[in-house]
């Protein structure tokens, strides 16, 4: 029996490596968004599938017997498309999905990227990290802003001159952090409930400095999916299910 990993998150990276140690078979998949992504252990399929009828294809056709969804909380699309795929195949599902965040500073919690730009244009400087794909909801709001951008890879649209990209990857320190804010004077950050330790540093420092968060509440998981939130959890759960 082989596992799918629906996978670019760091907690599929650990799964494959959980499931390379319990010895069970698995294949990771990557969406391929990101050029040089960070590669899990064991074999790896890169790009999409082609919608619900080409993943439901795909599990029929190699041998897939279980699929743990452990891409990141807003792939949305994916995460529909794998609930459809897998009950259309009579697949089991898991939804690997890291606990968001929680915090007791000056945060206004929005349901979308457009709410998210209109409360931040409240402020005047702005740093935007909710990655790349979102940014054109904000070119118009923030147009006149002053607006720190980070991301993983350059973008492929253009910013106002008042803009300042800056390229890097986290891990991120909470010291790192707060001379990056204090450094662009911030005093809005915009981010979005991904959850998890890997970029939690910027709410601290955030809170340090009293600077107003904005957060873009995570889309609804798929109805009927279940839910693990470790991935000792989902380890267990594909090595169970192998055994039967």
């Amino acid at each position: 029996m082989t596992v799918l990993i629906l996978g670019g998150t760091g907690e599929a990276r650990a799964l494959a490596a959980g499931l390379d140690t319990a010895g069970v078979a698995y294949v990771s998949s990557l969406a391929g968004r990101v050029r040089n992504p960070r590669l899990p252990v064991g074999d790896v399929r890169i790009g999409g599938f082609g919608g619900i009828d080409g993943l439901r294809e795909y599990l029929r056709g190699n041998g897939i017997r279980r699929v743990v969804d452990a891409t990141h909380p807003f792939a949305a699309r994916i995460s529909g498309n794998a609930a459809a795929a897998c009950a259309a195949a009579g697949m089991p599902l898991l939804r690997l999905a890291r606990p968001g965040w929680t915090g007791t500073g000056d945060w206004t919690w929005v349901d979308d990227h457009d709410a998210a730009a209109a409360v931040a244009a409240r402020g005047a400087s702005v740093f935007l990290s909710t990655g790349r794909q979102t940014l054109d909801r904000f070119l118009g709001p923030l147009a006149r802003h002053r607006v720190l951008v980070r991301v993983v890879e350059p973008l492929d649209l253009d910013v106002p001159d008042s803009w300042t990209v800056l390229l890097a990857r986290g891990p991120y320190t909470v010291d790192g952090e707060r001379a990056l804010l204090a450094g662009h004077g911030v005093d809005v950050l915009v981010t979005k409930d991904s959850g998890g330790d890997l970029t939690r540093a910027k709410l601290d420092a955030a809170a340090e400095l009293g600077v107003r968060v904005v957060v873009v509440r995570r889309p609804p998981s798929p109805a009927g999916v279940p839910t693990v939130a470790t991935v000792a959890d989902a380890v267990a759960w594909a090595t169970d299910s192998c055994a039967d």
